[in-house]
């Protein structure tokens, strides 16, 4: 009788009777928080993947609720993997509602817990730094590494002078990686000297995390270092360059990647446009979908690339070919 299939037949007799009498609006509320109930029974019992676990619940658009009954699950579970996954769960629901059990988690004794935490924490952006900065001296790479990310996140520049230090010392390449992007990311302008000097550093990952963190600061270094990359006749050099833009404002990008949208490399066009419309730039999803409409072959499927990462709907899709005259 403890089978997910077997609560879920349980409670279904009551949810139906409450429901009968309710609003619609209510009735459908009702329904699926039964649904997500009954999806979190299944994750308690290990029975879900935690990709499709996550999905599913945050199709639901009940995340709140979900985040609190995976919470019972979390403080009832034994074995370490179960409660890794539980976990991952909570923190890929991203809701604000887990923010004081993942601040908790992250002082766990298993470094997964610890992890999966800070991973969640970041993706709230939570400003909850206090918990965060002690993970820095984590044992675990991969808590470093979220907790790096976690720390850019927060959008908090009191961080930046720490991530700095560490990243002086840190041994891992890809958490030092991770620690320069997140200064840019937290938005500390008076760490800008300090990530140039990672500028000379013999490894180019490293240079190219500083390049960013300053370009993510408007710092006119990071911007130099970027130009000189896309002016290389290298493709995947020039792609490197073209990545130093993302995220960024169309003011601090547009007169640099505009020129670009005539560049042969169609790659590298498409790519240019579609960072122009995520700072800001509407126009150039038009561009991108007239642009796709014209092609033919491995060219459209450059910018069809691009317009998936943007998300484009069907029906916005279509208005812009009506209003170009191209399409019915």
């Amino acid at each position: 009788m403890g089978t997910p299939l077997v609560r879920l037949l349980l409670l279904l007799p009551l949810v139906s009777s409450l429901a009968v009498a309710a609003p619609p609006s209510v009735q459908k509320r009702m329904g699926r928080r039964a649904e997500t109930q009954a999806l979190v029974e299944q994750v308690i019992d290990g029975a879900l993947p935690v990709p499709t676990a996550i999905s599913r619940l945050r199709i639901l658009r009940e995340e709140p609720y979900a985040a609190q009954q995976l919470s019972r699950g979390i403080s009832q579970a034994v074995e370490p993997r179960r409660l890794r996954d539980l976990v991952a769960v909570l923190a890929g629901l991203e809701t604000r509602a887990a923010e004081p059990l993942l601040s908790q988690l992250a002082g766990h004794e298993d470094s997964a817990v610890r992890m999966y935490a800070a991973q969640g924490l970041g993706r709230l952006g939570s400003k909850r730094v206090d918990v965060l900065l002690p993970l820095l001296q984590d044992k675990s790479y991969g808590v470093r590494r979220e907790v790096a990310r976690a720390l850019g996140a927060s959008r908090d520049p009191r961080v930046g002078k720490t991530l700095v230090t560490q990243a002086r010392t840190e041994e891992d390449p890809q958490t030092r990686v991770l620690l320069l992007e997140a200064v840019g990311a937290a938005g500390d302008k008076k760490q800008a000297k300090a990530l140039e000097a990672f500028l000379d550093d013999s490894s180019e990952s490293t240079r190219f995390a500083a390049a960013r963190g300053l370009c993510l600061l408007g710092a006119p270094e990071g911007f130099t270092f970027a130009k000189k990359l896309l002016a290389s006749e290298d493709r995947f050099v020039r792609r490197q360059g073209l990545g130093l833009y993302e995220g960024l404002p169309v003011k601090q990008t547009g007169p640099t990647l505009r020129p670009l949208l005539e560049d042969k490399d169609r790659s590298l066009a498409a790519g240019a446009a579609r960072i122009l419309a995520q700072g800001g730039d509407k126009t150039m999803v038009s561009w991108l979908v007239l642009a796709s409409w014209n092609a033919n072959g491995e060219e459209k499927l450059t910018y069809e690339k691009e317009l998936e990462t943007l998300q484009l709907a069907d029906d916005e899709r279509k208005a812009i070919l009506r209003a170009a005259g191209v399409a019915k």
